[in-house]
């Protein structure tokens, strides 16, 4: 290879950065690579005239681990790692202080001593295999020792991937998880010893480390999505999560979610539905007036409302909510452990707090006993309230407040056994404000109930 002077190196890469001379004319007229050009500009920008001066061609063990960590840190290539700390000998020094650290570690990296090493009093070949019986049972050993350490290092970082079966799918995930074991403990133990025990191929390893090494481009929604799915404790499942990525401002399609949440591992709560309702006394109390018309053009205009059952710890607890069909907002709930008339009550009299003057709303609910009785009719009669009544038998007719229990019965009640009735008293507060304000719909535009109703009374 020819040899440049400083002085030259440095009018070269002077002229190249103004412009005056480009990479083709430097190598006609001074034969002068495009590579290596390229590589004393690059040193030229990080170090300046000094880039060109004489340099140590001889480096410690802690200056090279020290360059092999900022090469992997900032996934520089080996070229731009030379020109940073400016090494002589070219980018090959850095591939081969790779190799070295990866099949030795540190002491792999340590200056060899210069000179011939003396054969004076140095046993020949024949002396060096023989030994007696002692030195080679101790030697014998100390290398299974070394085995069983690092084959019991391995192990407790792998012990699930012992007993995974091998199907084509999970194959290949086992071969990714092995290479990252590897690469964690080959610090501490020989290359060769640990792929033996992990009954992995060089090749295979160095290629699952490069793939490792490589950025995925979607870290930054995975973690979006993850931070949604945990915030709404894994009620919402591809299609919610895409609509709440959307309000962050994400544009993403709905199938990239799905795909990335079974990679991810994260399902939504399969929902379990059971009806059982009182049917009260034959005959029609009120008319069935809301004929299953479940939607509304504004707010208070239909209402809809039930009485539902939780077993807990030996007792009873019973809910009874209202529900506004226009945007699906609980407008009053109460409980009890009772299901005595008073409880269902005062549930209307908090729900009638919300009213203006002129709203007089259809209040719908099937034929139980409570809304069978004469107080109740009365309290909606004097408030100017329109009663309905499901047909006799016809769950079909109440159907939305029955999605509404089955929906917090999934989301909430069977997720966990609840100790006390005050513990699941506590919790479906906090879920009825979570559904209303913060639990999105996509019948809603992607909006919870309050910010639907909000927005609608806004744009009015």
């Amino acid at each position: 290879m020819a040899k440049y002077s400083a002085e030259l190196k440095l009018y070269l890469v002077k002229s190249y950065a103004s412009g005056q001379l480009g990479l083709s004319e430097i190598h006609e007229e001074f034969g002068v690579p495009n590579r290596m050009l390229l590589n004393w500009y690059q040193r030229f920008k990080y170090h300046g005239i000094e880039a060109f001066s004489k340099k140590h061609s001889h480096y410690d063990a802690d200056f090279k681990l020290r360059v092999l960590n900022h090469q992997q840190t900032h996934q520089l290539s080996a070229h731009e790692t030379v020109a940073f700390f400016n090494i002589r000998g070219g980018s090959g020094v850095v591939s081969r202080w790779r190799r070295q650290y990866d099949l030795g570690g540190i002491r792999a990296l340590e200056p060899k001593p210069k000179g011939r090493k003396s054969t004076m009093n140095q046993p020949n070949k024949k002396d060096r295999t023989a030994g007696t019986p002692e030195q080679k049972r101790i030697k014998e050993l100390e290398e299974k020792l070394l085995y069983l350490e690092a084959e019991n290092a391995y192990f407790k970082k792998a012990r699930c991937l012992t007993s995974e079966k091998r199907t084509s799918k999970k194959s290949k995930s086992l071969t990714q998880e092995k290479a990252r074991v590897v690469a964690e403990l080959r610090q501490k133990y020989s290359l060769n010893l640990l792929l033996g025990i992990a009954q992995l191929s060089r090749s295979t390893f160095y290629y699952h480390l490069a793939k490792q090494r490589v950025v995925d481009p979607l870290t930054t929604l995975k973690v979006k999505i993850q931070a949604l799915y945990h915030r709404h404790k894994g009620r919402y499942g591809y299609r919610r999560i895409t609509a709440a990525l959307r309000h962050l401002g994400e544009v993403v399609n709905h199938k990239k979610v799905q795909r990335l949440m079974q990679q991810l591992g994260l399902k939504s709560i399969v929902r379990v539905k059971k009806y059982r309702s009182y049917r009260g006394q034959e005959g029609r109390i009120a008319p069935h007036l809301l004929q299953r018309q479940f939607d509304a053009s504004g707010p208070n205009q239909k209402w809809v409302t039930d009485v539902t059952e939780f077993k807990v710890a030996g007792e009873k607890l019973y809910l009874s909510p209202m529900m506004d069909l226009y945007n699906g907002e609980i407008v009053a709930h109460e409980m009890s452990l009772r299901p005595a008339l008073r409880f269902v009550t005062q549930m209307v009299e908090k729900a009638k707090k919300g009213l203006k003057k002129e709203d007089k709303p259809l209040v719908h609910s099937d034929q139980g006993w409570h809304y069978q009785n004469r107080a109740y009719q009365t309290l909606l009669i004097e408030r100017g309230l329109t009663q309905s009544m499901s047909r006799r038998g016809n769950c079909l007719d109440n159907a939305v407040i029955e999605s509404f229990f089955g929906t917090l019965k999934s989301e909430l009640f069977h997720l966990q056994k609840w100790q006390s009735v005050e513990q699941l008293k506590k919790a479906i507060d906090e879920y009825i404000y979570y559904y209303n304000h913060e639990r999105i719909k996509l019948k809603l535009k992607g909006l919870s109930p309050v910010q639907y109703r909000i927005q609608s009374l806004t744009t009015q």
